[in-house]
């Protein structure tokens, strides 16, 4: 009999863990959601700032990177889906000017995500070097997306998609990381 019971003690122990895992998801894809809803539209670039890369920064960092992953993967799902959670309630498809952008997220929480798994979140030089990484590479997606739409010009797609927003990025990765104790302990919280 003894047996049996470990058994359905492990069962429930994977359900609640499941749960868990959803709600942590389901979570940091809205934080992402309302983040998307701090918007400053530029007179000159197509692709607007928002606080985006703030949600999917601290989501790779909270979650790691399959739970990060998921969430911006669950984020990106529910607006093609529909739902207004893009930037200032935009939804649908994303191939506007920004969807590389947004398909980037994926990768960037996930690269995140692996790097503090890997103890990059030990300190705070290595925990905002992981996260610039990340934002790196929501760039490596979006310039490419946004230099096809914009007809393949390097200097022109640099001048409108990356320049203007270099500086909100440092501060939206400066408030991700000042913020990620207090995310870590959210997650301990309900773990």
């Amino acid at each position: 009999m003894r047996a049996r019971e470990t058994t359905l003690s492990d069962a429930l122990l994977r359900r609640s863990s499941l749960a868990l895992d959803l709600g942590l998801v389901a979570g940091f894809a809205g934080l992402t959601a309302v983040a998307a809803q701090l918007v400053i539209r530029l007179p000159f670039t197509p692709v607007p700032i928002t606080g985006q890369t703030f949600g999917v920064l601290l989501t790779g960092a909270a979650l790691g990177s399959r739970r990060g992953a998921a969430a911006q993967f669950l984020y990106l799902a529910l607006g093609s889906a529909g739902l207004p959670v893009y930037a200032g309630g935009a939804h649908g498809l994303p191939l506007s000017p920004s969807g590389g952008y947004l398909f980037g997220f994926v990768a960037a929480a996930y690269l995140i995500g692996r790097l503090v798994e890997r103890g990059w979140d030990r300190r705070v030089g290595t925990a905002v070097l992981a996260m610039a990484l990340g934002n790196g590479v929501i760039y490596l997606f979006g310039l490419p997306w946004l230099a096809c739409y914009l007809g393949g010009s390097v200097a022109k797609t640099f001048m409108l998609g990356l320049v203007p927003f270099v500086p909100g990025d440092l501060i939206k990765l400066a408030l991700a990381a000042g913020l990620l104790p207090s995310a870590w302990a959210l997650v301990r919280r309900l773990s």
